[in-house]
């Protein structure tokens, strides 16, 4: 495929100065915001959003409550100054409408929603900055507030997006990339390496699909790794603060809780 940039150069760095498998920057905070009972914010390089969550709480219309489990609601908000050209997006913009489809879609088969019958989980998600990689940045930042909110989940949701240059497979695209590649982002549970997600944003072969598929399923262990990091970070923050850690006496020993660990089975 031509290319109106160099996306890969002879030396084999990407525009950004990346190396082809090669993930951005991930930067996480999940400082609670306002009366929200989750909330995080996420950057993946320059593509930052933030994500809140309310509830479980009860229904507010009862036209759309389920007896046997709860409802997800999903809203997505675009800043006008997150992309270069200003654009105005209303609620009802086609491609806001399918983004929040796209996140519902993906967290239903993984939220217990069996465990609060007649009640709804909003989630909102606000769009600050847009370089690339959007849908798995609002993915992976509503797992975050999941979380953050207590809400019980089969496992993490972690995405990423990919694409191929010629012979060669990208992961984790800029605008830039994704403006001229074809590419897909993939949403995986790292402990059942379930895929709950597998969106095409622009044709692919299927004879390349296979091996972008692979490769973002592997980069989604590795941002596992940096999700569970800031999760066990912040749980330690709260246990701190509420005073309710292990104290050691005098020439006493504290076992060390394991159940956060890289290594520990469960996450």
């Amino acid at each position: 495929m031509s290319s109106r940039i160099e996306i890969l150069n002879d030396g084999g760095y990407r525009s950004d100065g990346r190396r082809q498998y090669e993930l951005r920057d991930i930067t996480i905070d999940m400082t609670p915001q306002g009366s929200a009972d989750g909330c995080a914010s996420i950057a993946h390089g320059l593509t930052q959003v933030s994500v809140s969550v309310f509830g479980p709480r009860e229904a507010k219309q009862r036209s759309q409550t389920l007896h046997d489990r709860a409802v997800l609601n999903v809203e997505v908000n675009v800043l006008p100054f997150s992309t270069g050209e200003r654009r105005r997006r209303g609620r009802a913009d086609r491609r806001i409408l399918e983004l929040a489809a796209s996140i519902k879609a993906t967290f239903e088969p993984v939220v217990q929603t069996t465990l609060y019958p007649r009640a709804q989980i909003d989630i909102f998600v606000s769009v600050q900055q847009q370089d690339g990689g959007l849908l798995p940045a609002c993915i992976n930042g509503t797992t975050l507030a999941l979380a953050a909110a207590g809400v019980p989940l089969l496992d993490f949701v972690c995405a990423v997006s990919a694409g191929v240059h010629g012979a060669a497979a990208l992961l984790d695209l800029s605008a830039l990339e994704e403006g001229d590649l074809p590419h897909a982002a993939v949403a995986v549970l790292p402990r059942t390496k379930k895929v709950t997600l597998a969106a095409l944003e622009t044709r692919l072969h299927v004879d390349r699909f296979a091996e972008v598929f692979r490769l973002a399923c592997d980069a989604g262990q590795t941002i596992h790794a940096e999700m569970r990091r800031a999760v066990r970070t912040r749980t330690q923050e709260l246990v701190a603060a509420m005073g309710a850690g292990p104290r050691a006496g005098p020439g006493e020993h504290v076992d060390r809780d394991v159940a956060m660990d890289d290594d520990a089975a469960d996450y």
